[in-house]
């Protein structure tokens, strides 16, 4: 079944103020709204990812992690940084 990126695109949205009126609460991240809005949002950004790459070809622009931190920190070392944190880290020094 093919998801229209613009529907996806429209869920994702309603997700990302769920979620934020459930972060929003003050009720914290052992409440059952915030639990059921952060799934909901991890499944609403997966569909428009998809959706939008089946459609165009074009990815966006945010990695996604899993649960599994081993594996986390492995990417993270592969990411090209640009120079710049390097050169204020060797500005620092001085």
């Amino acid at each position: 079944m093919t998801v229209e990126p613009r529907s996806a695109l429209d869920r994702l949205i309603a997700a990302l103020e769920s979620h934020y009126a459930a972060a929003a609460s003050g009720r914290g991240v052992e409440d059952p709204a915030f639990t059921s809005a952060y799934a909901t949002l991890i499944d609403a950004f997966e569909t428009y990812d998809e959706a939008l790459y089946e459609a165009t070809g074009i990815d966006t622009p945010f990695l996604v992690y899993d649960d599994d931190a081993e594996d986390d920190d492995d990417d993270l070392d592969d990411l090209d940084l640009d120079d710049e944190d390097e050169e204020d880290d060797e500005d620092d020094e001085d």
